[in-house]
């Protein structure tokens, strides 16, 4: 089984960028953690971050041999249409994650273009929303 793991803008920035928002955590830890929780689950992951919306549609578009998404898109979680849209062209189970729970943060935050066509949102456990989503990924999977 093979994930894709897909996080959008600023998060390369975590461990820097609203400390008291995201903690300590870099995106080198992050991506260690999704490694270490992919291998202990039997998984393998393509881990992919870009502060680009076009690269993260280029890369939804291009999967092969991808079995399903996990997918922080950042900001773009809040206005990208098209990163939707390159949801929707693909025949794929999509969870959506974030760290911090966009539910209590600005209003702007509470609404995601991606929640709707996601088999599950995950929000607000930090790192460990990506364990959560790999689990539910694998048994989603795992059942078709």
């Amino acid at each position: 089984m093979k994930i894709l793991v897909i996080n959008g803008p600023n998060l390369n920035m975590l461990g820097v960028r609203e400390p008291e928002i995201y903690g300590s955590l870099t995106y080198d830890d992050l991506v260690k953690f999704i490694e270490e929780t992919a291998g202990s689950l039997g998984i393998d992951v393509d881990i992919f971050q870009s502060n680009s919306e076009g690269e993260i549609i280029d890369k939804i578009q291009g999967v092969d041999a991808i079995d399903g998404i996990l997918i922080n898109a950042g900001g773009y979680t809040h206005t990208s249409v098209a990163i939707r849209d390159a949801l929707l062209t693909i025949s794929l189970p999509v969870v959506e994650v974030h760290l911090s729970n966009i539910f209590s943060r600005e209003d702007f935050r509470r609404h995601s273009f991606i929640s709707d066509i996601a088999v599950g949102v995950i929000t607000g456990f930090g790192e460990e929303g990506y364990r959560m989503g790999l689990i539910a990924l694998k048994k989603i999977v795992g059942k078709k």
